[in-house]
C-alpha cells in the first residue's frame, strides 16, 4: 500500500526573514545599513517587526520573479531532504562551504568575532544581512509543540531558508583551501548541537566564547533598559525572552520567574545554556576552540582569522572591554559554585573551560 502525503505552503508557509531577504535580491536592493556587529549599542531590536511588515508589502513582488521562484522551490527542496535524510544536497553544500560558528551566550564577545572574520574575508560587515550573520536564524530551541507550531519542523524549515540564502549570498565569494568561508553567529546552535553538525558538516568549525555570569547579566540588563526597580526579573528585549523561556521549559511557572531576584533567573539561564553545550552533540566535532571573554584575548583570535586569510598587517578594531566585576559582589559568591559546576560538566565530555580565565570576570 503506499501513502502520499502532500503539505503546502499554507501548513509550512516562508518565513517573513526569508521573503524579505529574497526581496532585495530580485528588486536589486543593496543589503546595507546592518548594524549586528555594533558591540556597544543598548538599543532594542524591534527588526522582528521589520521583518513582518516587509514580508506582507513585498511577498507577491518576490513570488512573481523567476529567481523568486527559484531561490523558493530550492528552499523547499532542501527541507524535503532534510525531513527524508536525503544527504546528497546536504553533502554538496557541504562539500562547497565551510561553516565557522561562533556559539556562546549573548553579550560574550561573539558579534565581535564574527565581524572581526567577515573582515578578514573582506566583506564590509555593514553589507552583511542580519540573517546570514547573527544569531536569530536559523531557529532552534527548547522543544515547542502547541497549536500551529511543531519546533522541530521550525528549525528543518529555516535551516533549508538558511542554506539556500547561503548559496545565493556566498555563491561566488572567494574559496579558502578549497571552501568558501561562512561564519556564523550561532547562539541557538546549542538547543540543536548535532543537529546543526551534520546537517552543516563533520568540518563545521565551532568557536565557543565564554563570560562570567555576572558580568555577562549586568551587559544584558543594561542592554534591556537597566536593572529592574525591583530587582526582580523582567522580560523587555530579546534575551531576557529566552531566559524566561529556557527557565519555564524546566518546569519553573512563569508567574513565579517574575518573582525571581533577575540575577538568580539569569544565573540559572547561563547554567543551563553551558549544559546544553556539553549535553546536545556540539562536543562530538573536535574542531572547538573556547576563547574566554578579555580584551587580548578576543583581539588574539581576531588577528588569527586575518592572518589565515592572507592578510600580513593585521588591524581588527579593538575589543572593549569593562570592570564591572565589583558592582555585585553578593553576585560573584553566588555564581561561584555555578562557574565550577559547568567547568566540571565540560571536562566530563572533554571540553575545556577556561575556569582562571572566566574566573577574571571581564
Amino acid at each position: 500500500m503506499g501513502v502520499e502525503i502532500k503539505l503546502s505552503d499554507r501548513e509550512l508557509p516562508v518565513s517573513p526573514v526569508f521573503i524579505d531577504f529574497l526581496h532585495h535580491i530580485v528588486a536589486e536592493i543593496p543589503f546595507e545599513g546592518a548594524v549586528w556587529g555594533d558591540q556597544l549599542s543598548e538599543a532594542m531590536n524591534q527588526e522582528q517587526e521589520r521583518l513582518v511588515s516587509s514580508a506582507n508589502r513585498n511577498a507577491a513582488t518576490v513570488l512573481a520573479a523567476p529567481s523568486g521562484q527559484q531561490a523558493i522551490g530550492r528552499a523547499y527542496e532542501l527541507l524535503v531532504a532534510l525531513m527524508t535524510g536525503n544527504v546528497d544536497p546536504i553533502k554538496d553544500i557541504q562539500l562547497k562551504f565551510h561553516f565557522v560558528n561562533i556559539i556562546g551566550v549573548p553579550r560574550n564577545g561573539g558579534s565581535y568575532l564574527t565581524k572581526e572574520i567577515y573582515r578578514a574575508l573582506g566583506f564590509h560587515p555593514d553589507r552583511v544581512p542580519n540573517v546570514i550573520a547573527h544569531d536569530g536564524f536559523p531557529e532552534a530551541g527548547p522543544f515547542r509543540f502547541e497549536r500551529g507550531v511543531n519546533s522541530w519542523m521550525t528549525s528543518l524549515q529555516t535551516m533549508a531558508e538558511y542554506l539556500t540564502m547561503v548559496e545565493i549570498y556566498f555563491g561566488r565569494a572567494r574559496p579558502h583551501s578549497g571552501k568558501i568561508v561562512v561564519p556564523k553567529k550561532l547562539t541557538k546552535g546549542t538547543y540543536a548541537g548535532g543537529f546543526f553538525q551534520r546537517v552543516l558538516g563533520q568540518a563545521v568549525e565551532n568557536i565557543l566564547t565564554v563570560r562570567h555570569p555576572v558580568t555577562s547579566c549586568i551587559s544584558t540588563y543594561e542592554k534591556s533598559g537597566g536593572m529592574p526597580a525591583d530587582g526582580r526579573f523582567a522580560v523587555r528585549g530579546n534575551i531576557e525572552e529566552w531566559v524566561r523561556r529556557d527557565l519555564n521549559y524546566t518546569g519553573v511557572e512563569v508567574e513565579n520567574i517574575a518573582k525571581m531576584p533577575y540575577f538568580e533567573a539569569y544565573l540559572r539561564y547561563w547554567e543551563l545554556y553551558h549544559y546544553y553545550v556539553a549535553t546536545t552533540g556540539i562536543s562530538a566535532n573536535r574542531e572547538v576552540s573556547v576563547v574566554a571573554y578579555g580584551k587580548e584575548r578576543m583581539e588574539e583570535l581576531a588577528k588569527s582569522f586575518y592572518y589565515r586569510f592572507g592578510h600580513r598587517n593585521p588591524q581588527p578594531e579593538a575589543f572593549e572591554v569593562f570592570n564591572n566585576r565589583d558592582r555585585h559582589p553578593e553576585w560573584m559568591k553566588q555564581a561561584e559554585p555555578v562557574v565550577r559546576r559547568v567547568a566540571e560538566v565540560w571536562a566530563s565530555v572533554g571540553l575545556p573551560f577556561p575556569l582562571d580565565e572566566v574566573m577574571e570576570a571581564f
